[in-house]
């Protein structure tokens, strides 16, 4: 196969691995209008339609979608290969792509991580904020980030957090005019801050212990959000109840702009861990980070 068409396959695995022109085009460092015109020209010289274009998005055919699961790991293994080969030199060297939610990069990872990249010059991190549970295999992250009950068992994972306790908060303004909830049941007389789910698309249900009973309460509201900073945002402007981290909402609780309530209810959840697939050669950059950010606790 002629160089031309290694590069322009390259180009079309992160195409259909993105879905969209323009997230793809921005990691290959080209316009819109020149990633199209690759992807053109390898559709003519395979002599089969690759992608399925819409106004809004783009998808593989089923041509596509075997070259995306029979190329792709190839592709991924020799770049593996390279940078093992790279790993033999006297540094630690090249970029380790992590994918985790917007709180837990600004919480955890980037304060540990922050104090290694001074010490390696040739080590790049790039974190990704996904509030859904990555294939970081199949996506080509090298870390995910997660709490400790969403991860597979056969999975190598690394403990990062000791467990994290939940509050549900509520501005002193709302509470001018809302009773105090005291039980599972009362909220749904409340304004709750919902969160909505990118791995299904639904609400997120609030995870709740009643006595020694764990429940799922399905809980409703004005504002829905795809992030817990917004959430925390819209507590303390008043519009309602958030179901949020202690450490998040814990400061606010101390200055007094938010109102802790139903502690008895608000469980742990299990610990943040780092997960990653296995490698047949461990990369010491991969390594070095995981070290970084393990719980030393």
């Amino acid at each position: 196969m002629a160089r031309d068409n290694i590069n322009d396959i390259l180009a079309f695995l992160i195409l259909a691995r993105e879905r969209n022109f323009t997230r793809a085009a921005a990691k290959l460092h080209i316009s819109q209008s020149a990633l199209s015109h690759i992807m053109r020209g390898l559709e003519e010289r395979l002599g089969v339609r690759l992608l399925t274009r819409t106004t809004r998005s783009v998808s593989p055919t089923e041509a596509g979608e075997r070259l995306l699961q029979t190329v792709g790991p190839r592709i991924a293994e020799i770049e593996a290969e390279i940078e093992a080969v790279s790993e033999l030199g006297d540094r630690p060297s090249g970029t380790i792509r992590i994918t985790a939610i917007d709180h837990v990069i600004e919480s955890v990872l980037w304060p540990r991580i922050a104090k290694i990249l001074p010490l390696y010059p040739d080590l790049r991190v790039e974190m990704s904020s996904e509030y859904r549970m990555v294939d970081v295999a199949a996506e080509r992250f090298d870390i995910g980030v997660r709490y400790g009950d969403q991860i597979e068992q056969d999975i190598v994972a690394v403990r990062l957090t000791a467990d994290v306790p939940m509050m549900i908060v509520g501005s002193t303004e709302y509470f001018k005019t809302h009773p105090v909830p005291t039980s599972p049941r009362d909220l749904v007389r409340h304004n709750c801050i919902t969160l909505r789910l990118a791995s299904s698309g639904g609400i997120y249900a609030w995870e709740l212990q009643d006595g020694d009973r764990r429940l799922d309460v399905r809980v409703s509201g004005q504002v829905t959000f795809s992030s817990a900073y917004h959430m925390l945002d819209a507590a303390l402007s008043g519009c309602g109840l958030a179901f949020l981290p202690e450490d998040m909402a814990r400061p606010h609780v101390r200055a007094g702009r938010l109102l802790s309530v139903m502690e008895k209810c608000c469980p742990s959840f299990p610990g943040l861990y780092a997960y990653y697939p296995s490698r047949r050669h461990s990369s010491r950059a991969l390594a070095l980070v995981v070290d970084a950010i393990r719980y030393k606790g």
